[in-house]
Order: structure tokens, then C-alpha cells, then sequence
């Protein structure tokens, strides 16, 4: 990875933490389809530029995707849930900053095992955007079956189709049911 690409991967995860602190309407398409275009992309962009991973380079990057799917599945679990605007909508709240540092953290942990280990590739800044997009799957993979348990149909895509729209219908009984809050405050807000 180069600089232009960790300053694109860096740019990305500010937009995205911004986003998520102010609140945004979840489309389907960019909640699912966008971590899996990271995700290809980071796992191609580990063997470019005539590296090559080693066992423990693999093992190296399978632990860190552990954890950021770890952790994006805790993002996934603390973003608040609500219908606004006529479909889903998200909402981090602050102390989901914490698990943000905590996946930065764990990146640099991880990078310095991996030098210990002399896991080059693990070591280096190619797989940001692997973690970035395992990241997100985890959040997704929390997000998603939290909106069709609560019958929210995902925020209309650009062309006005709703995502699993026909997948929300059978799974709500055609009503909406309340989003669980994480947290006891969430829920006395909300009353």
C-alpha cells in the first residue's frame, strides 16, 4: 500500500466514523455490498507489488481479521436503530468511538507481532483495507438481522428499491416492531 492508498483508507474511516456519530439513513446495498468491494480489494492488494505472505503472515492477518470482525460486530451491536425518513437509520453513539480506537489499537498490536514474527506483509500497511472491510461485514452481520427482526425496512437505495424489502415483509409479520436498544439509558430515552 502506498501513501495515496493510506491516506484513501484514512479518508475512508473518517468519513465513516463521522457518518455513523451524526447519524445516517442505512442502505442495504452500502451496508453489505460496500465491505465486500474492501474486503476483494484488500485481499488482492496483499499479494501486489511482487510480495508474497508466508504462513505466518497468514496466520498474522487471520488473527486480525478475527478482531476487527470482533469489533464490528460490537459496533453493529451499539449503533442505535430507529425508522426515520421512511426506512432504517443509524446512529453511533460515542463511546462507539471507543471500539474505533480499539480497532485502530489492535491493527498496530498486531503489526508489531507481526515484525516480531518477520511477517513482512503482515506487518505492513496492506491489509488496512482488508481489516477495514472485515470491519464492516462484522457490523453488518449484527446490523442486518437487528433491522429484519425489528420489521425497519432498510433506507431506499438511490434507485428507490429497498434492500430485502420482500425479506422484511415475512420477517415482521407485516408490522414494525421495536428496535432493542443497547444500553438501559437508550431505552428510557426512547419511552
Amino acid at each position: 500500500m502506498n501513501v495515496l492508498e493510506l491516506l484513501a483508507a484514512i479518508g475512508v474511516v473518517v468519513l465513516v466514523i463521522g457518518r455513523q456519530l451524526r447519524g445516517e439513513p442505512l442502505r442495504g446495498k452500502r451496508l453489505v455490498l460496500l465491505p465486500v468491494i474492501l474486503t476483494v480489494i484488500g485481499a488482492v492488494d496483499l499479494g501486489k507489488g511482487g510480495r508474497h505472505p508466508t504462513a505466518t503472515d497468514i496466520a498474522c492477518v487471520a488473527v486480525s481479521a478475527l478482531i476487527a470482525a470482533g469489533i464490528g460486530a460490537a459496533q453493529g451491536g451499539v449503533l442505535r436503530l430507529e425508522h426515520r425518513g421512511g426506512g432504517l437509520w443509524g446512529t453511533m453513539p460515542a463511546r462507539g468511538l471507543w471500539l474505533w480506537g480499539g480497532l485502530v489499537a489492535s491493527r498496530l498490536v498486531m503489526m508489531a507481532v507481526a515484525a516480531g514474527m518477520g511477517a513482512h506483509v503482515a506487518a505492513s500497511t496492506a491489509p488496512i483495507l482488508l481489516m477495514l472491510g472485515i470491519n464492516r461485514l462484522g457490523q453488518a452481520a449484527v446490523v442486518v438481522p437487528r433491522s429484519l427482526a425489528s420489521g425497519i425496512p432498510f433506507a431506499p437505495e438511490k434507485n428507490g428499491s429497498v434492500f430485502l424489502a420482500g425479506r422484511l415483509d415475512q420477517g415482521a409479520g407485516g408490522r414494525v416492531r421495536p428496535v432493542r436498544y443497547a444500553d438501559r439509558r437508550d431505552r428510557r430515552r426512547s419511552r
